[in-house]
C-alpha cells in the first residue's frame, strides 16, 4: 500500500535532518515512521499471550456431541447431521467439523488459528480501505487499527471464553462478521472489468456460504448491503455507484438462497418445533418488546466498557498520521461527508443490532442479556464505527501545533492502556482454564481407561469453566449433554458424581 515514507538517499538525509525534501514535501518523523510500528506490538503481544492459554481448552457443552459423530462418520457426516436433524447450517457443520476432526488438539488450536485469521483480514481490509481512498499512512498504522479491533473485538466482551476459545461460538458469531467484513476487499482492490465480475462472484457465494454459517451475522450483512444500496451515492464515487449496488444486490442474494437452503432444511424445521413449543414468535408484541428491553440492556453494558476506547484511540492516530495522496482523484469513496456518514453507520448498528436480538430472543428469552456470544456479530460493527470515528477526530486535529502533539501522545497512551487493561483479566481466565484442563485430563484418562477395561458406566463429575455448560449442571440436575460424553468415551451412560468440594 502506499506510505508515507522517503524512497530517496536524498529524502532519507532530509528525514535525518528534519528539512524538506527536494520535492518540497515534508519528510515523516521518526515517530510517524516507527512509533506506530512498535504501538501495534502491544495488541500483537495480547494476542499471543491469548494464543498461549488455548493449549488449556478442552471440549465442552455441544462439542462433546460433535466430536463422537466426526470420530465415527467424518465431517460431511456432521454436515448431514446439522442438516437433517439439529439446524439446518451446512457452512457452520463444515467448520465445526473441520476443528471436531482433532479433538483435543483441534480446540487448542482453533484460537490461536482464529485468532491470526482474523487480525490478518483485518489488516488486509484496512490496507485496502486506505488504498481506496487515495490515503497514504506509515506502514505500521494498519497494523495498528488491525490489531486494536482485533483486540478489543475478542477481549473487551464480558466473556472471553466464549468469544474466543469457544470454537463452535466462534464459529457462528465471532469469525463470522470477520469473515463478512473481508468479503469487501475484493470489490476496494478491484481494477478493471474482470475484477469487478470476480468480487460480485465472491460476494455471492460468500453470501450464500454465510446464509449457512450464522443467522445473526446474515442479519447484519443484509442491514450493511441494504444501507449501502440505498445510500451508495452519499459514500461512493459517482463512477462506481452502480457497481457498488450490484456488487451489495449479488451478495443480498446469496444470503436469501443460503437462508433459504437452511429454512427449508429438515433440521431447521426439527429445530423450530423443539423450540416454537416452548417460546412465542419472535414477531409478537411480547417478544418484540422483551427484545428491546434485552437490547438497552446490552448495550449498556458496551456503552459501558471503557476499554473499546482503544478503538477510538487508534481512530484518532490513524486520522493523525494519514495523508491524502497523489490517488485521491481516483479515490473510490465521494468528498467527505463524515458527520452524516457516521450517523449514517450509527443507524445501521442499532438496527442491526436489535434485530439480531429479535431473532435470537424466542431461543433464549430474557436470558439474551447473559449470551454474549450472539452481540458479536454486530459488535465488530460497533468497534470499526468507533475507528472511523477516531479517524475523524483525528484528521480534524491533524496540523494543529501542540494540539496534534497532544493527541497522538493520548491516543498512544490510550492504546496502551486498554491493552494492558486486557492482560491482567485475561490472565486471571487463563488461570482458571489451567485448573479446568488438569481436572479434565485426569478424568479424561479415568474414562478411557474405564472404556478399555470394558465398563460401561461409569460417574462423570462437571469441569466448568467460564459459565460453560457441562453434563449434570445444577447440580445434577441438568443431564445433557451426558448421552455425547458416555458417546465419546464408548460407555453406555455416565452417572453424576459431584464434584469433591460439593460432597
Amino acid at each position: 500500500m502506499p506510505v508515507d515514507t522517503p524512497t530517496t538517499s536524498s529524502a532519507s538525509s532530509s528525514a535525518r535532518r528534519g528539512t524538506a525534501a527536494p520535492d518540497g514535501s515534508r519528510p515523516p518523523s521518526r515517530w510517524r515512521v516507527y512509533g506506530p510500528l512498535g504501538l501495534s506490538l502491544l495488541p500483537l503481544a495480547l494476542l499471543l499471550q491469548a494464543s498461549f492459554y488455548g493449549r488449556h481448552v478442552r471440549p465442552s457443552a455441544d462439542e462433546w456431541c460433535f466430536i463422537p459423530v466426526v470420530r465415527d462418520d467424518g465431517i460431511w457426516g456432521l454436515v448431514d447431521k446439522f442438516y437433517s436433524l439439529d439446524n439446518g447450517r451446512l457452512g457452520n457443520g463444515v467448520l465445526v467439523g473441520a476443528y471436531a476432526k482433532f479433538p483435543v488438539a483441534g480446540h487448542q488450536w482453533y484460537g490461536p488459528v482464529s485468532g491470526v485469521l482474523m487480525l490478518a483480514l483485518l489488516w488486509a481490509l484496512t490496507v485496502a480501505l486506505l488504498r481506496a481512498s487515495g490515503t497514504r499512512a506509515p506502514r505500521g498504522v494498519p497494523l495498528l487499527v488491525a490489531g486494536m479491533v482485533t483486540a478489543v473485538f475478542l477481549f473487551a466482551t464480558t466473556n472471553t471464553y466464549k468469544t474466543f476459545y469457544w470454537p463452535a461460538a466462534s464459529v457462528s458469531h465471532t469469525l463470522a462478521p470477520v469473515l463478512c467484513a473481508a468479503v469487501a476487499i475484493p470489490l476496494l482492490r478491484a481494477r478493471g472489468r474482470r475484477a469487478r465480475i470476480a468480487a460480485l462472484a465472491v460476494a455471492a457465494g460468500a453470501g450464500v456460504f454465510m446464509g449457512t454459517l450464522s443467522e445473526e451475522a446474515s442479519v447484519v450483512s443484509l442491514v450493511v448491503l441494504g444501507t449501502t444500496v440505498l445510500f451508495a451515492p452519499m459514500i461512493f464515487a459517482e463512477r462506481i455507484v452502480k457497481a457498488v449496488r450490484i456488487w451489495s444486490l449479488a451478495g443480498m442474494a446469496g444470503i436469501a438462497v443460503g437462508t433459504l437452503l437452511l429454512v427449508t432444511s429438515p433440521g431447521s424445521r426439527n429445530r423450530r418445533d423443539r423450540f416454537d413449543a416452548e417460546s412465542v414468535s419472535m414477531l409478537a408484541p411480547e417478544s418484540l418488546w422483551g427484545s428491546l428491553r434485552g437490547y438497552v440492556e446490552i448495550l449498556g453494558t458496551v456503552f459501558g466498557t471503557w476499554q473499546y476506547l482503544g478503538a477510538v484511540a487508534a481512530g484518532v492516530l490513524l486520522g493523525l498520521l494519514a495523508r491524502e495522496g497523489a490517488g485521491r482523484a481516483r479515490s473510490l469513496f465521494a468528498p467527505a461527508r463524515e458527520l452524516p456518514l457516521l450517523g449514517l453507520g450509527a443507524a445501521a448498528f442499532l438496527i442491526a443490532g436489535y434485530l439480531c436480538t429479535v431473532i435470537t430472543y424466542p431461543v433464549f428469552g430474557d436470558r439474551v442479556v447473559t449470551t454474549e456470544r450472539t452481540w458479536n456479530d454486530y459488535l465488530l460493527m460497533y468497534v470499526l464505527l468507533l475507528v472511523a470515528a477516531g479517524a475523524v477526530l483525528g484528521r480534524r486535529l491533524r496540523d494543529r501545533g501542540p494540539v496534534t502533539a497532544f493527541a497522538a501522545a493520548g491516543g498512544a497512551l490510550l492504546c496502551a492502556l486498554t491493552v494492558v487493561g486486557l492482560m491482567a483479566p485475561l490472565a486471571g481466565l487463563g488461570d482458571r482454564m489451567e485448573v479446568r484442563a488438569e481436572r479434565w485430563d485426569r478424568q479424561d484418562a479415568s474414562l478411557k481407561a474405564a472404556s478399555a477395561r470394558g465398563e460401561k458406566v461409569m460417574p462423570y463429575t462437571p469441569t466448568g469453566v467460564a459459565r460453560m455448560k457441562e453434563p449434570f449442571g445444577r447440580q445434577g440436575k441438568l443431564k445433557w449433554p451426558a448421552q455425547c460424553v458416555a458417546d465419546y468415551y464408548h460407555l453406555e451412560k455416565v452417572t453424576y458424581a459431584p464434584p469433591p468440594e460439593a460432597r
